[in-house]
């Protein structure tokens, strides 16, 4: 079965083209004025359009088929990629922000031309608003009643929360901008300036980590929702012939990608090859109501077999 075709990456777009835009005319600001914290936001952009870039190319080797080299598809290169955004942000948009904050509170000099710094606030908060409205839209779909944080360590799709948090730090760090340039200018301190490029570079990187920590988990491997293990249960236990669930091991490989694996315990007047066409049965069965379970291997076990390999596979809670 050929991976579905994400939606995120409508919002991925939305972000390239705002950021591209907000870049432009942030390094034109920054060479006219001098402005150190301008200066900060404009590599950010320019960090966030190289991000996006990699979060597409991360969306569509995600969707390529499985290979006999590579059994299980390619759908954690998006985690994987995602990953490296996360590491992007914080080495480049939050390191060169900081780095050139330091800089010009040692060397402080006057931004010449403010009036156009405030021009390209504008029109960056402006193009910035655009894209962060989009991805908050299409965040809004999938939480449900959650908060953003908790919907967003709950989803195993990053690239729209990550293009929301990108945006949502991105509009702080304009507003910090701003702060800066009216401060420097209204004291006659340009020191001011640097500070705000410093609050900046830890704003970035306060959300580089939050992003580096979920998509870790993701890369390492996290398993299916609650509600997909129950339906799962729900479907399995539907045959009579199946005595009890013993278990199910489930792992994300891309949003739309699980696999997952059941042991079950089955009535043991059924001859093996009896056993071997309900097992058939099921898989057609939960693959129907869930597409999503790219791969399922169903495992006849008995209870006190499961519970001694799982005691094999998984270190004592508290121990991991």
């Amino acid at each position: 079965m050929a991976p579905k075709k994400s939606a995120s990456r409508t919002v991925v777009y939305a972000a390239l083209a705002g950021n591209l835009l907000v870049a432009t005319t942030k390094f034109i600001a920054s060479a006219l004025t001098g402005g150190s914290a301008m200066l900060a936001e404009a590599v950010h952009s320019l960090v966030d359009t190289g991000n996006q870039i990699l979060l597409l190319y991360g969306l569509r080797r995600a969707e390529q088929l499985p290979t006999p080299e590579r059994p299980l598809g390619y759908g954690r290169e998006l985690y994987f990629w995602s990953f490296i955004v996360a590491l992007l942000i914080f080495s480049l948009g939050a390191g060169v922000a900081i780095l050139e904050g330091i800089l010009h509170i040692l060397d402080p000099h006057p931004i010449e031309s403010a009036y156009i710094n405030y021009i390209v606030l504008a029109l960056a908060f402006l193009f910035e608003g655009a894209s962060w409205l989009v991805a908050l839209r299409k965040v809004g779909t999938v939480k449900g009643r959650e908060g953003y944080l908790t919907a967003f360590r709950r989803s195993k799709d990053p690239p729209s929360f990550m293009v929301l948090f990108e945006d949502t730090a991105a509009l702080i760090g304009i507003a910090l901008a701003a702060l800066g340039t009216w401060a420097s200018v209204a004291f006659a301190m340009p020191m001011l300036d640097g500070v705000a490029s410093i609050l900046i570079g830890l704003v970035l990187a306060g959300t580089a980590a939050i992003l580096a920590t979920e998509t870790k988990s993701l890369l390492i491997g996290e398993p299916a929702s609650p509600e997909i293990v129950k339906a799962i249960t729900e479907l399995a236990l539907a045959d009579p012939s199946v005595l009890k669930v013993n278990g199910i091991i489930s792992a994300h490989l891309a949003p739309d990608q699980i696999l997952a694996t059941l042991s079950l315990e089955f009535d043991d007047n059924l001859t093996t090859s009896a056993i071997e066409s309900k097992i058939v049965e099921m898989e057609e069965r939960i693959r129907a109501a869930h597409p999503e379970i790219i791969l399922l291997f169903i495992k006849p076990q008995t209870p006190g077999r499961y519970q001694q390999a799982r005691q094999r596979r998984f270190a004592p809670e508290g121990q991991t």
